[in-house]
């Protein structure tokens, strides 16, 4: 079975595949590849590809717009630029870059590739993009700078689609190597740990990729349907090596879910324990997930878990079930518990404002956080997540969201949609200022959560109210990374 790889070329010759950009793919620099936005994290975007490139004999060299300009003397030299794409944010971000490389480059040879891209091919390819993959594609990355350098058809490389062809998209097991990091912008200059006063540089390795599961709102179930790849453990342990020798005293396990394969990720954390016993993690999973498998919560806080971020999405049992979320609110209720008992932080990662959710259960929300104490566990930023529901969403097929959007606006890479009750959608306006303004003067959570809280009084009462005066954390402050995601 091969990629998700769906590739047109323009008749153009000026566009990619003519023999100039093809000649040069072998000289340094001759790919580029180009990430815009990853979570705050070093990108695995740009370390996995550029790794399965060397070993074929490239020397493709790396941009990361989120860290560093856009070099156009690198640009006009490459003849294949691919952009990382696999969040929305990233792909908004690369498609600006790429209208500008175009102009500059346009004998270059442009590729998209990520969730994002899959699920927008048909706009990218009638657009910018000579080419889009997604799913298990690094080989296939290889496959085509080969093609392109020696003149060939890209559609000759397995799996690749054609516009017009409407073949399934398909997936494979690859040959996972180590990705190289060795040309990537420090550790430094991302996201770390902060814990016990101390800031200490993070790193970030994938052990799976893909998902068991199909929650409706997610962009990887429409990619991966329902199937995850397991990273060998050998090859995790040498990408954390490297990191803890470029400076990472803490880890981010950035698969999709930790515990989609528990029994490798026990064993993964249990060596990487004894191989590197100083060193600390967190990682996602579901809810359901931490209440099936609760008792391995101890053993991987004494393997060095500091905190987990799971999708709890909405305390709205309605919602919950049209995303198929495959939790309840009471089961949230019993997973702070079991994190609790395990001197584990649960983080919650939400998703407030959808077209089903209310007015009054987002005061609930903010009630839920107060009460339990959960000011520190929350980035503010997820009191402002608004549902996206990009082309080929699973949310497409479910009636509930019918008569709910607002059409498929180009450039926009997502499904307009209005809530039907206007209040919801000022409130969304406000507390996005708020959480923009607290992130640049980098105030403290509570402080934000208290100023969403008189936003919401706001709409909610018209009239804000002083927020109240609570005393501080009676815990030190929760481990946390500096900086805070968004879609």
């Amino acid at each position: 079975m091969g990629p998700i790889l769906i590739t047109s070329l323009q008749n153009s010759p000026e566009r990619a595949g003519g023999s100039s950009p093809a000649r040069r793919l072998h000289a340094p620099g001759g790919i580029l590849l180009i990430s815009t936005y990853e979570l705050g994290h070093q990108p695995m975007g740009l370390a996995l590809p550029l790794a399965h490139l060397e070993q074929a004999g490239y020397l493709p060299e790396s941009l990361d717009l989120s860290r560093e300009t856009l070099d156009m003397k690198r640009v006009g030299a490459a003849g294949l630029i691919a952009f990382s794409v696999p969040m929305h944010t990233a792909l908004r971000l690369g498609v600006r870059a790429a209208e500008h490389i175009r102009r500059e480059n346009p004998q270059a040879h442009l590729c998209f590739f990520g969730h994002y891209a899959a699920l927008n091919a048909v706009e990218l390819l009638e657009g910018l993009a000579d080419s889009v993959m997604a799913g298990e594609c690094e080989e296939s990355l290889v496959d085509l700078a080969g093609v392109l350098e020696s003149g060939g058809d890209p559609g000759s490389v397995p799996a690749v689609m054609r516009r017009g062809d409407h073949r399934s998209a398909l997936l494979r097991r690859q040959r996972f190597v180590p990705p190289s990091r060795r040309n990537l912008r420090p550790l430094s200059e991302y996201a770390a740990l902060e814990s016990g006063g101390q800031i200490t540089p993070a790193g970030y390795v994938e052990a799976s990729r893909g998902c068991l599961h199909l929650c409706r709102h997610c962009p990887i179930p429409p990619v991966y349907h329902g199937r995850f790849f397991v990273v060998p453990q050998e090859t995790v342990l040498q990408d954390i090596a490297r990191q803890v020798e470029l400076g990472a005293g803490h880890v981010t396990f950035g698969d999709p879910d930790f515990l989609n394969g528990p029994g490798h990720s026990l064993a993964l954390a249990r060596e990487m324990r004894r191989r590197f016993p100083g060193l600390s993690f967190d990682f996602t999973a579901k809810i359901e997930h931490l209440l099936m498998h609760a008792g391995l919560l101890p053993e991987l806080r004494s393997a060095g878990c500091l905190f987990i971020v799971s999708a709890v999405e909405s305390l709205s049992d309605r919602v919950l079930e049209i995303l198929e979320k495959g939790h309840r609110r009471a089961d949230v209720e019993k997973a702070l518990d079991l994190c609790r008992q395990a001197e584990i932080t649960l983080r919650p990662s939400l998703l407030p404002f959808t077209p089903w959710s209310t007015l009054s259960e987002y005061g609930e929300l903010l009630d839920f956080i107060e009460r339990g104490e959960l000011e520190q566990a929350v980035d503010p930023v997820q009191l402002a997540v608004r549902l996206l529901v990009p082309p080929g969403s699973l949310l497409l097929s479910r009636p509930e969201l019918a008569g709910h959007l607002a059409g498929l606006a180009p450039g926009t890479f997502s499904h307009a949609w209005r809530h039907p009750d206007e209040r919801m959608d000022r409130l969304h306006r406000l507390v996005s200022a708020t959480v923009e303004a607290g992130a640049q003067d980098r105030e403290a959570s509570e402080k934000t959560l208290a100023r969403i809280r008189e936003d919401f009084r706001e709409i909610a009462e018209g009239k804000r109210q002083p927020p109240r005066q609570r005393p501080g954390p009676r815990r030190g402050r929760l481990p946390r990374l500096t900086e805070s995601w968004f879609c």
